[in-house]
């Protein structure tokens, strides 16, 4: 095991819960939650507020007449003032709420934090404190979507080099977990993390190569694994790696999935599709991405 990737990878300080009020925010403070308790790390609960309110003025200023342009322009700002000191409110309201919520897992080392921006900008101001990222698969406005991901997500994973675990579903405390495998720096990362971690001790885990010629792989990240006391199933799969890892997932009701994270060719993926995407896409369990 390479000490000094796992040091720089997990050494943050929280583990980061990010909500915006949608249905699956209960189930973040969940796996916020447990990882928090197994890990033995502070949890931070935040909530980010953008603001629009120059957009709103740009789009009527040059709709009104030269007598009445300072008196809308000035009612304007004071709706998006009042909008604002509303988002902020309810917000407040929705921490508080997590808070009491987390507390039921004996969590004792709770921040809440309130920032005003986008989450990305909250997530690059906090990430050298951050150990690991919790987030909904869509957010407040996607959240009626039954497929796809958050518009905000594909951006949050691509930019931090912090793990990054996806919620999708209801908490339930993983009993067995699937590394998909390929031996590419990401994959890795998660294997680092898997034998490093005490997220995963004593938690079977199931390491999965889709395609030819993986034997030596497996042989490889089993070992890694086995060093540290972890019981390890190898399979290797033929197919669609999105298609076969999920079915490998249902047919063993494994709860949780790690993995890498997007390709660092951004055009190759707008070409062929992600395959990170289309995992989030497919599986209705957890993944936790590392890039």
């Amino acid at each position: 095991m390479n000490n000094n990737l796992s040091n720089k990878l997990f050494n943050g300080r929280v583990i980061l819960a990010c909500l915006d009020g949608s249905a699956v925010g209960e189930s973040v403070c969940d796996y916020a939650a447990w990882i928090a308790k197994k890990v033995g790390r502070p949890l931070k609960l935040i909530h980010s507020i953008e603001h629009h309110h120059n957009a709103a003025v740009a789009d009527y200023s040059g709709a009104i007449g030269l007598g009445s342009q300072q008196d809308l322009l000035n009612e304007l700002t004071n709706v998006e003032q009042n909008r604002s000191s509303l988002l902020i409110k309810k917000g407040q309201l929705m921490l508080n709420a997590a808070k009491q919520r987390v507390e039921n897992f004996g969590i004792t080392e709770i921040e809440i934090y309130q920032h005003h921006g986008t989450l990305m900008e909250s997530l690059i101001e906090l990430e050298d404190d951050i150990r690991v990222t919790v987030i909904g698969i869509r957010g407040k406005q996607h959240e009626e979507q039954s497929k796809g991901i958050g518009h905000q997500l594909e951006s949050v994973i691509r930019s931090m080099h912090k793990p990054v675990l996806v919620v999708n579903k209801e908490f339930s405390e993983p009993k067995k977990t699937m590394l998909a495998y390929d031996g590419s720096t990401s994959c890795k990362k998660a294997l680092a993390m898997i034998a490093s971690s005490k997220l995963f001790k004593d938690i079977p885990c199931h390491i999965v190569h889709v395609g030819n010629q993986g034997e030596a792989l497996l042989a490889e990240a089993k070992s890694v694994l086995e060093d540290v006391g972890i019981e390890v199933t190898c399979v290797q799969l033929d197919g669609a790696a999105d298609e076969v890892l999920v079915r490998y997932q249902i047919d063993n009701d494994i709860e949780l999935t790690l993995m890498g994270a997007f390709s660092h060719n951004r055009f190759r993926d707008l070409l062929l599709g992600s395959f990170t995407a289309k995992m989030l896409a497919a599986t209705n369990k957890p993944l936790l991405l590392l890039r």
